[in-house]
């Protein structure tokens, strides 16, 4: 960071996304001139139509509006932290019960029209093929779609390769969901202490089980999209379909677990792994999935101890660009090796039109702050924007995934106890929440995040 030029306060984002239009705004706010690229419409992607900003490919709908759920909280985080996209979409909302859902065409005008007047951003209808050079401040927020020139010039400057692939992503699960007493921990000969959770399977369980996935729905590919699987990241259904025993030499092998119930190896197991450090919060390993989320849920409860399983991520297929973050980006978002570099957006590891446009908020405040000749600011690691900072820069790199804000991110309110909370769900999470917006607020305080400069 201390390479960083603050003798005059200009900064490029690359990407008019959800996520770069919320980091241009956020930095023109702190007095910083943006200059804006986005290559829409001069070149499209396979998936937008306009080269309108912050245009919605796919659902019109920025997800639950609950003020006690993880998406809830982090809206009125962003509300709190002044966000235009928050802004702009209750502006532009229509009726969606308990969702915020925005009229799309009304809602990347209105983002567009609030750029483009900005009298400090300067808005360029072009294509970036390269990273920015060493000294200049940038923000790259150029989503999951990413050029191939830019996403090569990109992997070169983080000096590391990154996911580029049709990426299946596994479920997780809530821990005080799952059955303790038929899950069993063990890691397999007892190599690395008792890791994993399993969950032992049968073999008329099993039958079943592979006929369900058989025949659970598949969710369609997309017109542009070219599925090019990751081999070694294969949908559980695909292995299924390669055979019935394909998955018991796969995710579901029993070799070198017993069952302490029965003193055998299982004829089947799924185990699961610890999503963070609290231990509220496991995925199933190697269960990446294309099946809709419906079938999932039913398939996947089908499994001993997961009959009840409450589900804080469902696994999807879909065409991404994403980096390892906690390998290569700071808490602050700026790359290891490039720090006036900031990245922002889907491309981090979020998955979510506001998940990504938070990470825009904050890579756009932290690139004025440093502009400016002040540290760059991290969320509390309890607020909702903390807990998605965390995840995507301390997870572990060999399994990281993008994922939606979860309260199995945040740090917990009370002890666990054999991975269970004394209090009741909805307490927890009115707790969680509380904690939340006195944590931001604090924080808001402490570091002057409010701070702007009038147009």
């Amino acid at each position: 960071m201390n390479s960083i030029s603050a003798h005059n306060k200009k900064l490029i984002v690359v990407g008019g996304g959800l996520a770069g239009s919320e980091a241009a705004w956020q930095a023109a706010e702190r007095g910083v001139e943006v200059t804006l690229y986005e290559m829409r419409p001069v070149k499209l992607t396979p998936a937008h139509e306009t080269g309108q900003l912050a245009e919605l490919v796919c659902s019109n709908s920025l997800g639950s509006l609950n003020a006690v759920s993880a998406p809830g909280l982090l809206k009125e985080e962003m509300r709190r932290l002044g966000s235009l996209i928050i802004r702009t979409a209750e502006e532009t909302a229509v009726p969606a019960g308990g969702a915020l859902a925005v009229d799309r065409d009304r809602f990347s005008a209105a983002v567009s029209e609030a750029i483009k007047t900005h009298p400090r951003i300067t808005v360029l209808h072009e294509e970036v093929k390269e990273m920015p050079p060493e000294g200049t401040v940038a923000i790259v927020s150029s989503g999951p779609l990413t050029s191939e020139p830019l996403t090569e010039s990109l992997q070169q400057a983080a000096q590391t390769e990154h996911l580029y692939f049709y990426d299946a992503i596994s479920p997780i699960l809530e821990a005080d969901s799952i059955n303790m007493e038929i899950v069993f921990r063990a890691s397999r000969y007892n190599k690395g202490g008792a890791d994993y959770l399993n969950c032992p399977m049968t073999g008329a369980e099993y039958d079943r089980f592979h006929a369900a996935l058989m025949a659970g729905e598949r969710v369609k590919a997309k017109p542009f999209e070219k599925i090019n699987y990751f081999e070694g990241c294969l949908p559980i259904e695909v292995l299924a379909e390669r055979g019935k025993k394909t998955p018991l030499f796969g995710p579901m092998k029993p070799v070198g677990l017993i069952d302490p119930r029965t003193g055998q190896q299982p004829f089947a197991v799924v185990q699961l792994r610890a999503e963070n450090r609290f231990g509220t919060a496991y995925s199933l390993v190697g269960f990446q999935t294309k099946m809709t989320w419906p079938a999932q849920r039913r398939i996947f409860s089908m499994i001993p101890g997961l009959e009840s399983a409450s589900f804080l991520r469902l696994g999807s297929l879909h065409r991404n660009t994403f980096l390892n973050s906690p390998r290569i980006l700071t808490e602050t978002l700026q790359l290891r090796t490039q720090p006036g570099l900031f990245l922002a957006g889907q491309i981090v590891g979020v998955e979510g039109y506001v998940e990504s446009a938070s990470m825009g908020y904050l890579a756009g405040m932290n690139a004025a702050r440093i502009l400016s000749g002040e540290k760059a600011a991290v969320p509390p690691e309890s607020t909702a924007h903390g807990a998605l900072i965390q995840y995507i820069t301390k997870s572990d790199p060999a399994f990281f995934q993008p994922i939606n804000s979860n309260f199995g991110l945040f740090p917990p309110v009370a002890p666990l106890k054999k991975g269970r909370y004394k209090m009741k769900k909805a307490e927890r999470n009115q707790k969680i929440v509380t904690r939340a917006l006195d944590e931001l607020s604090l924080w808001i305080t402490q570091y002057g995040i409010l701070n702007t400069i009038s147009k």
